[in-house]
């Protein structure tokens, strides 16, 4: 049986932990949380209680890894708040512990965040040039874990995510000035995110790089009022008064390269 740790068992982490163990997949998964442990080990996860700091790990990152060929590493960079922490040192305190184990190939969630709101159409080969902080540490956590010989590693940069349980609209909903309406849309259903990967894990596609969201575009204004009318939930109320900041995405190497059909937003 094939081990994997998942670093990471969250909203996205704990639906993908469970799909693969159901693939046949041992799982270790890590959590921040001690009041998610017993819904971790409910679904058949061997649990850890892993925290990255700049300067530590906590956990038993040792037995984490200890055996596992493949590392997916999906944790938020939190860079908001007044406890925050170099999402880069994190990721460069964890590569050691990398190197030293049994891992030979990581995949890394990261964002469409890397690149600018410049109103271009991106693809893998665009450079990025992000402008939050957040971006601009995700690229940089990229390069650090890329350019490691020890192992190797795909980047998976995620658009919005949505599903049954998250969806953008809740919140916009009744909003008013509501910024960018002419900007596009880049999402991508939970589904469609565990899809990828488990596609990406199944062609053995590594050192690699994936823009992931929908191909479908419409305007922010378009499609989030669309969604407001099939939730019955309040229009959200657009600033007209500025020129719309924004992106399209491509995923089309997904489409080609892994042979993967996005579903609908």
């Amino acid at each position: 049986m094939q081990a994997i740790s998942i670093l990471g068992c969250g909203w996205l982490g704990l639906p993908l932990a469970k799909s693969l163990i159901q693939k046949g997949f041992s799982v270790n998964g890590s959590t921040t949380s001690e009041a998610k442990i017993q819904v971790l080990e409910n679904a058949g996860i061997n649990t850890f209680l892993i925290a990255l700091h700049a300067q530590k790990v906590d956990g038993e990152i040792v037995t984490f890894l200890k055996n596992s060929e493949i590392l997916i590493i999906d944790i938020p960079p939190k860079l908001r708040g007044l406890e925050t922490e170099s999402f880069v040192d994190k990721i460069r305190m964890l590569i050691p512990y990398i190197e030293k184990s049994a891992v030979k190939k990581v995949l890394f969630i990261s964002s469409i965040s890397v690149y600018a709101d410049d109103n271009s159409t991106v693809n893998e080969i665009t450079k990025p040039n992000a402008e939050s902080e957040s971006g601009k540490q995700l690229a940089a956590a990229e390069q650090l874990l890329q350019g490691n010989p020890n192992f190797k590693t795909t980047i998976l940069r995620f658009g919005g995510l949505i599903g049954a349980d998250r969806h953008p609209i809740k919140f916009l909903a009744g909003r008013k000035n509501v910024e960018n309406p002419d900007a596009a849309v880049n999402l991508i259903n939970q589904n469609d995110c565990i899809g990828i990967i488990e596609k990406i894990i199944e062609l053995e596609k590594w050192n690699e790089i994936f823009n992931a969201a929908a191909p479908s575009h419409p305007t922010r204004k378009e499609y989030y009022t669309q969604k407001a009318t099939a939730l019955n939930l309040p229009f959200p109320e657009f600033e007209q008064g500025k020129p719309s900041e924004g992106k399209i995405i491509l995923g089309t190497k997904i489409e080609t390269l892994l042979g993967f059909n996005f579903t609908s937003i």
